[in-house]
């Protein structure tokens, strides 16, 4: 309970006005009341009014919101509408046709992978002979494959995506409509040359074989890691998890949503190098102020 205690001194009659939610009509006998006593006095005519107000803080706290006053201070008081709650449930719904699609494209692609590189050098060690040069030549290519990506990725993004092949590449800078857009034709457009270094070196031998297996290999895990990061963590089509509390990935994040705001003529267009090209064109001020607004929404109230 809380209470208040005013006093006023005036020559003229007093008026009782009714002020926000504070002050309510009420009977003298209720149980939060506003008594009122008035001393007169004959010669000056003079009053004294003295107002006891007495309300329940808890209840007040847990129905009002100081925030959600007007200038003239009237409670203002938000019900969802059932429009609001149907939106809710269709998110929710889209997150998780994406994240049902997430893990089982990631969980197959990531057990192909596996068996086709463990079966691929288990053939090519049958006649009893390591070959090295071909083994050291797949794994350079792999990680090699996987850096150019983010340069294959960033010029296609600016030189293409933005130009003539906008068309497309608009939805994803829309609010989207359903779990999926026609921008993720891209990734299924990247993911056919995986898919075909994967194959020839898969079944052949050699050093060229070798390499062009360790490059769709390198494809596929880039594949992999931007969509994770990308869709799951910047945009949040789905849960990643610890993923969001790593420093490094949340300053993509961030990178990545000063692109959709165009605040820089679309700088950043890659992903993981994004704050390396916000560095160049001067918006590390504007990147620190994303990354402590991502902070605060994901730390909740």
């Amino acid at each position: 309970m809380a209470a208040g205690l005013s006093a006023s001194v005036t020559s003229k009659p007093f008026r009782l006005f009714q002020h926000s939610h504070l002050l309510k009509p009420t009977t003298l006998f209720a149980p939060s009341v506003l008594r009122h006593s008035t001393i007169k006095k004959t010669r000056r005519k003079a009053c004294l009014t003295v107002y006891v107000i007495l309300e329940d803080q808890k209840q007040r706290t847990q129905l009002v919101n100081p925030k959600d006053e007007d200038s003239d201070g009237l409670t203002k008081f938000q019900i969802p509408s059932p429009r609001v709650a149907e939106k809710l449930a269709r998110k929710r719904s889209e997150r998780f046709t994406y994240l049902v699609a997430a893990v089982m494209s990631s969980f197959g692609i990531t057990s192909m992978a596996v068996m086709a590189v463990y079966y691929r050098f288990y053939w090519q060690m049958e006649g009893g002979e390591v070959p090295m040069s071909e083994m050291l030549g797949t794994f350079a290519l792999s990680v090699g494959a996987a850096v150019g990506m983010e340069f294959w990725a960033r010029w296609a993004h600016k030189a293409l995506w933005h130009a003539s092949l906008w068309h497309m590449h608009e939805s994803h800078h829309r609010p989207r409509e359903g779990p999926f857009e026609l921008n993720d034709v891209f990734a299924i457009i990247n993911a056919g040359p995986a898919i075909a270094l994967l194959s020839y070196g898969f079944f052949h031998k050699g050093l060229v074989p070798g390499l062009c297996f360790g490059a769709g290999l390198g494809i596929t895990v880039f594949g992999m890691a931007y969509m994770f990061v990308h869709d799951g963590l910047v945009h949040k089509r789905f849960p990643v998890g610890p993923i969001a509390n790593v420093p490094y990935f949340r300053k993509v994040a961030a990178a990545h949503q000063l692109h959709h705001m165009d605040l820089f003529d679309g700088v950043p267009y890659g992903l993981f190098l994004g704050p390396k090209e916000l560095e160049e064109v001067g918006g590390l001020e504007e990147l620190e102020k994303e990354i402590n607004k991502r902070i605060k929404s994901n730390s909740g109230p």
